[in-house]
């Protein structure tokens, strides 16, 4: 097992004020964008997803170098972690770690609303502002696979998932 540790190289607190985060989507999916990579000297990035009446948030992918945090701040998500498919409630917590396959939304009926950590952190803005420009048909679905290296998403199949979400 190889262990790394990331030095972050910043030495001010980020202070992101809720009215001045950028927002990304709209319902049923919103994302605030609230810290990136830079801002934290690589430390992490972080944005908050807010998931309407069973929503889809992210498909299944995976991370090759970076664990991902999901912290319940309300409503109730479904979670692939691997294989297994896990419902998180509001305080619920689930960590994800490099390279185990995920995938998260808001569980069938149900509204979510999520802080997401990536650590070490990955410039992860531009990745939502390119979902937002799929969303609205700027450019097609097809150009993520693309950018999955830059953005260290890479996307796969996972059947736990596709039934759990029939």
């Amino acid at each position: 097992m190889r262990m790394s540790l990331v030095m972050p190289d910043f030495n001010e607190s980020v202070i992101v004020r809720s009215a001045e985060a950028e927002v990304i989507g709209r319902a049923p999916t919103t994302i605030r964008l609230l810290a990136d990579s830079s801002s934290t000297g690589g430390a992490l990035s972080t944005q908050r997803v807010s998931l309407t009446d069973g929503a889809d948030g992210a498909r299944p992918h995976h991370h090759a170098n970076s664990a991902e945090l999901f912290y319940m701040l309300d409503g109730t998500a479904q979670l692939l972690s691997g294989e297994q498919v896990v419902t998180a409630e509001r305080g619920d917590l689930v960590i994800v770690p490099p390279g185990l396959a995920h995938a998260f939304a808001a569980a069938p009926g149900e509204d979510a609303d999520i802080l997401i950590v990536i650590t070490p952190g990955v410039e992860r803005f531009e990745y939502f502002r390119h979902l937002e420009r799929i969303a609205y048909g700027k450019v097609p679905p097809e150009s993520l696979l693309e950018v999955q290296e830059l953005y260290d998403t890479y996307f796969l199949t996972s059947t736990a998932w596709t039934d759990a979400r029939a």
